[in-house]
């Protein structure tokens, strides 16, 4: 069965990230995009971060500019923008497509196994899923679902 782990994404560096890297973690995977009206949100999940790293948890961002064009050309300035504006630490990875045929294979594992309440397909900037220690997606959550509400359910996998 193919899991989150199976994949390889590219750091903003252009290099590959086997995404192995992180077995035997929690993780929150999450499109981003640094214009958005969901951009503060950043605020939240580095707290998350902060608050679990050390038991296990990995936030993996992947800044998307499918959404009313919502992020910089420049993958360096994405980087500043997040570390500047809300002290993210967590790990950020190139733009990726999201959506579409040209969707990142990763993402279309994500949503092939969570469903969203609408549709299948990702509908807007920071949908977010929760992957278990076994790279299973466990959960989806909407664009507009605060990361503090998935604390609750990131505490029984850590």
């Amino acid at each position: 069965m193919t899991t989150v782990f199976d994949f390889k994404v590219k750091a903003p560096s252009g290099n590959e990230v086997n995404l192995d890297e992180y077995k035997g973690k929690v993780l929150i995977v999450v499109n981003t995009a640094s214009k958005c009206g969901f951009t503060p949100q950043f605020e939240e999940l580095q707290k998350l971060y902060e608050n679990y790293q050390e038991q296990g948890l990995e936030i993996l961002g992947f800044p998307s500019d499918q959404f009313n064009n919502q992020e910089f050309d420049d993958i360096e300035e994405t980087m500043s923008f997040c570390q500047r504006n809300y002290g993210v630490s967590f790990p950020m990875f190139a733009k990726v497509d999201v959506k579409g045929d040209e969707a990142d294979p990763l993402f279309k594992h994500l949503v092939s196994e969570k469903k969203g309440l609408i549709s299948e397909g990702i509908k807007w900037n920071f949908t977010k899923f929760l992957v278990d220690r076994e790279g299973n997606v466990v959960k989806r959550y909407a664009p507009q679902t605060s990361p503090a509400k998935i604390e609750e359910d990131l505490v029984k996998y850590l």
